[in-house]
């Protein structure tokens, strides 16, 4: 649905012009340049006389997160299930939005909507906010006529998954950031504390103990070389980068070895699966078939590893294998993931098994977090502690010494 005309930077238009009686009417409309508004405009039986180009569609305000998008779901289908008009729900949630840019995108998709186009349509010329996965569980609910229901399924799905995404991030930035402090504390301790040391040192006359000799070696190093160690540093993390973004290998690999990771691995792996169920069951509770409901499963797992079985998987439901077997011989599901969708594959509900799973996977992923946080808490101390200790102690064993010989 979301070809590359589609992905066009869009604007606010602000227009007057004739309607079919003649008579004189104004009124804003979104679109990629000014003839697009024109032809737009004539489509709707307005003849236009002036097109003024405003700002640019998200040019204002914060950035848009996935959390701005699945509230806007939820909002949009209490509306929806409240009675009020599809179109005049969009009035109503995107001018009450506090967010600028999260206005222009709703107004935005509004438009396009007045404009002849579904809802699904609309949304999927806004790829960068709205994913495949969205755009077709909504056109999926257009065509049953449950639309609200369909709203309000995508926002618990879109809540759920980015409160997974946001413990794994929790669990990962925190150690990470402290580690990082710790790094610049002790590299400002040898470039600029450790010399000062050293000068005094140089008064005792004395022999420096081997420990205060290392650091003040390391000291000189850092000090001389320390710009290799950063221009390094940095040719290692653009290079990741780079092949991060460039090589399908290179990004199969990283997610092969992060699932192989220790702790960390069993956590991924786990919230791999719970998006994987999650998918899976919105899904089929949309009324999208299964080997149509496997390729937004593989996009939403988040690893490539999963991905690519799904899409594997896939193959083999076309040839008319059930999941349940597909995902056993895959060997990435453990044997009660695979057990439940048999179940729910006999019973004619995989919606509930799969949500089910999601809802033990979401929970195993909550205290494997926690679970972590308690367990690097302590380690991140020890660390600590050697590197800034260790520091300490390296300046004042000089001066143990010169005590004891006096």
């Amino acid at each position: 649905m979301a070809g590359a005309p589609q992905a066009q930077k869009q604007f606010n238009y602000s227009w007057e012009g004739t309607d079919k009686k003649g008579n004189r009417v104004s009124g804003k409309s979104i679109g990629a340049n000014e003839d697009a508004v024109k032809a737009d405009l004539r489509r709707q039986g307005v003849v236009p006389l002036k097109v003024s180009k405003g700002k640019e569609i998200g040019g204002g305000g914060r950035a848009i997160t996935p959390l701005d998008i699945a509230i806007f779901a939820r909002q949009l289908a209490t509306m929806m299930k409240a009675g009020v008009p599809l179109v005049q729900s969009f009035d109503i949630v995107g001018k009450g939005h506090e967010n600028p840019r999260m206005q222009d995108l709703i107004m935005g998709v509004k438009a396009h909507i007045e404009g002849g186009s579904s809802l699904a349509e609309s949304m999927a010329k806004y790829p960068l906010y709205f994913d495949d996965l969205f755009v077709n569980l909504v056109q999926a609910g257009e065509q049953a006529g449950a639309l609200e229901s369909l709203l309000d399924k995508i926002a618990t799905y879109k809540e759920k998954t980015e409160a997974i995404k946001k413990k794994i991030k929790k669990a990962l930035t925190y150690p990470l950031t402290v580690l990082g402090i710790a790094v610049v504390v002790t590299a400002v301790l040898l470039i600029y504390v450790i010399p000062q040391f050293e000068d005094l040192f140089k008064g005792f006359g004395a022999e420096l103990p081997a420990f205060t000799q290392l650091v003040v070696n390391m000291s000189h190093w850092l000090i001389d070389s320390g710009y290799q160690l950063l221009i390094i540093a940095g040719g290692v993390v653009g290079t990741f980068m780079y092949y991060h973004k460039r090589s399908v290998a290179f990004r199969q690999w990283i997610d092969r070895m992060a699932l192989k990771a220790p702790v960390v691995g069993d956590i991924l792996t786990k919230a791999a699966i719970a998006r994987f169920a999650r998918t899976l069951s919105t899904m089929f509770t949309a009324g999208v078939p299964l080997f149509e409901a496997l390729d937004s499963v593989a996009g939403a797992t988040g690893n490539i590893v999963f991905s690519n079985a799904t899409l594997k998987m896939k193959e083999q439901v076309g040839t008319g294998q059930q999941l349940n077997l597909a995902m056993a011989q895959s060997g990435l599901f453990p044997n009660m993931v695979v057990q439940m969708i048999a179940i729910g594959e006999e019973s004619g509900a995989i919606d509930q098994m799969a949500d089910k799973v999601a809802d033990f996977f979401e929970a195993e992923v909550d205290d494997a977090v926690d679970n972590l946080s308690a367990l690097m808490e302590p380690m991140i101390m020890a660390i600590l502690g050697v590197l800034v200790g260790g520091l300490v102690v390296a300046m004042y064993l000089p001066i143990f010494k010169l005590g004891s010989v006096v």
